[in-house]
């Protein structure tokens, strides 16, 4: 490949990348505009739909080689389980406080994301921390703190967001690139299908299914759930294999700042002066994180390039 090619790749991939996590930023309005459908429910047929959608690209591109290799390795399959829980926990959640009013709430769980996956590295992969990095954790902890007094709650919704997909992203590091993309959403969703068949059952015995019955644009919304949920997770492995992961560190706010203005400016959720210092705490956090990030990547590849020896 030339390095106008790779140039052109790199290009491409930051615009797959940011593609999804704008998708991602426009999550808040999709689900609000399914109402009144529970988060049980959206979460159930989200479930449902997303195996049927991620069935049928498999079959389109052809990708039922892969699928089988995978099928045959009980330890991958363990762990697309455990991915498969890990998801779940964090749509479910998601979806709680996206239609209960809290969506400024998971936002602050996506900007904390990195820095708990950061933190997650130490306490499970014994990875050390650089200075910077134990402040930004610091300044996040001491975020969560103000948000806390301020609010009077411990916000749990965004602690659990950041926790699950953290945990997640671990997940996906251990599994590498042995499951692709849809792959890996396809065995993720079937293992959900029992919890799935189990919510929508309660909820069609409790309140009520509304798939059907609240008119022809609701349903197709409705329907369109495991579409929203499979193309934008296939625009971010299109883009990460082809972008650097400094570009992914920054792009990866794009989701949680358009949600966090979702909340505030469309959806008129409350920000409290006392919220307001939580969050610009948050921010700073995010801000000493991400400047430290690009000076390692650019430290790192300074060095590599001073230990490759010229052509002779």
């Amino acid at each position: 490949m030339t390095p106008e090619q790779a140039a052109r790749e790199k290009s491409l991939g930051a615009i797959f990348v940011f593609s999804a996590y704008v998708l991602w930023g426009f999550l808040p309005l999709y689900f609000v505009s399914l109402a009144p459908t529970t988060p049980w429910e959206v979460v159930g047929w989200r479930i449902l739909l997303s195996l049927v959608f991620c069935l049928a690209l498999l079959a389109i591109t052809r990708g039922w080689g892969r699928m089988r290799v995978i099928l045959r390795d009980r330890r991958l399959m363990l762990w697309t389980l455990l991915a498969g829980l890990l998801i779940y926990v964090n749509w479910q959640v998601f979806l709680i406080g996206t239609l209960t009013g809290h969506v400024v709430e998971t936002s602050l769980g996506y900007f904390i994301n990195p820095i708990a996956t950061v933190l997650l590295g130490v306490i499970v992969l014994k990875e050390r921390l650089r200075t910077v990095q134990w402040v930004a954790v610091g300044i996040a902890g001491a975020a969560v703190v103000v948000i806390i007094v301020a609010v009077g709650r411990v916000p749990w919704i965004a602690l659990a967001l950041a926790a699950s997909f953290a945990t997640y992203g671990l997940v996906k590091k251990k599994i590498g690139p042995s499951v692709d993309a849809v792959s890996g959403l396809t065995l993720e969703s079937f293992w959900l299908v029992p919890i799935a068949v189990l919510q929508l059952v309660l909820v069609g015995v409790t309140s009520g299914l509304t798939m059907g019955t609240q008119g022809a644009a609701h349903t197709t919304l409705l329907l369109l759930a495991g579409a929203v949920t499979a193309i934008p997770l296939l625009f971010f492995s299109a883009g990460a294999r082809r972008t650097s992961l400094t570009v992914i560190g920054i792009l990866q706010f794009v989701a949680p700042i358009m949600q966090f203005l979702t909340g505030v400016l469309i959806l008129g959720e409350p920000m409290p002066f006392e919220r307001w210092i939580g969050f610009a705490l948050v921010w700073v956090a995010v801000a000493v994180f991400t400047v430290d990030s690009i000076v390692a990547s650019r430290r790192s590849r300074t060095r590599a390039e001073a230990v490759v020896p010229d052509p002779v």
